[in-house]
């Protein structure tokens, strides 16, 4: 039995998942409490927040996420990738920064325009 704080609402249930009995979720107030407690054990993802370095504006930093969630266990390598990423001014807010991050087709996207 896993205990899993749900964050997909307010109400941040104390869900208990049991992995021997085909992953059965309680504690859950609504039902997407079910799903978001199977899925953090199956396969855990998470949208990803960072910043890009920016050239050619008075701001260094643009910030970016991914258009969706993406594998928990590749956050680390997507950090890397954005890492190595530099771009440059101007940039528009849902410009695709980096196309299929990691190879999981989810592409990674500024959340400002900057000049």
């Amino acid at each position: 039995m896993t205990d899993v704080i749900c964050i997909v609402c307010p109400n941040s249930c104390r869900l208990k998942v049991d992995e021997k009995n085909d992953y059965k979720v309680t504690g859950n107030a609504c039902e997407r409490g079910v799903s978001y407690g199977r899925d953090e054990l199956l396969n855990p993802i998470r949208v990803l927040t960072t910043t890009v370095r920016l050239t050619g504006s008075e701001e260094c930093r643009c910030p970016v996420r991914t258009r969706a969630p993406i594998p928990r266990a590749k956050l680390m390598d997507a950090m890397s990738a954005i890492a190595a990423v530099s771009v440059a001014a101007p940039v528009t807010s849902g410009q695709v920064i980096i196309p299929d991050l990691l190879g999981t087709g989810v592409d990674l996207i500024a959340t400002r325009t900057m000049n």
